[in-house]
């Protein structure tokens, strides 16, 4: 799992977007998120609903697992190893980012990142957004994110 008091640091690319100069950004498996979310089911006992790749513009892939606590929706990021829970399935998030599920930890034992809901719910600004480029800092100006999570896991076109 994060720490809310260590600052996240954007790395450039995280939007989904770039200069036209600049490298591709890098891309999650889709593969290794699947491998991820199974042992993720397994930890908690539960069953996997599906696993949903991307469709442009979102720039996340999305899970469902099913236990006998309920339903837990996950994002992952499609370009970092980052992992986010929500309520429900949407084609765009801001502020209904939830705390991960204790069985969570497995998914960090397999290289990703769970983040909290205390984190993906903070703002911008309290991230470290030094290496974002300037197409990423223009998507920000125009969609203006009031959280972290919403700039992580967006549907920017």
């Amino acid at each position: 799992m994060d720490s809310s008091q260590v600052t996240l640091r954007l790395e450039k690319g995280v939007t989904g977007f770039r200069d036209g100069s600049d490298p591709p950004v890098p891309s999650t498996d889709p593969r290794a998120c699947r491998v991820a979310w199974y042992a993720a089911a397994r930890a908690a006992h539960g069953q996997v609903e599906n696993f949903t790749e991307r469709e442009h513009p979102q720039n996340f892939h999305s899970a469902t697992i099913s236990d006998r606590e309920g339903t837990h929706i996950a994002l992952f990021h499609a370009h970092y190893p980052l992992i986010a829970f929500v309520g429900d399935r949407r084609g765009w998030y801001t502020d209904e980012f939830q705390e991960p599920p204790a069985w969570a930890t497995v998914l960090g034992d397999v290289g990703f990142v769970v983040l909290s809901a205390a984190r993906l719910l903070s703002p911008l600004s309290e991230s470290d957004t030094s290496a974002l480029s300037a197409a990423e800092w223009r998507q920000i100006m125009r969609w203006r994110p009031e959280t972290l999570g919403a700039t992580l896991f967006n549907s920017w076109d």
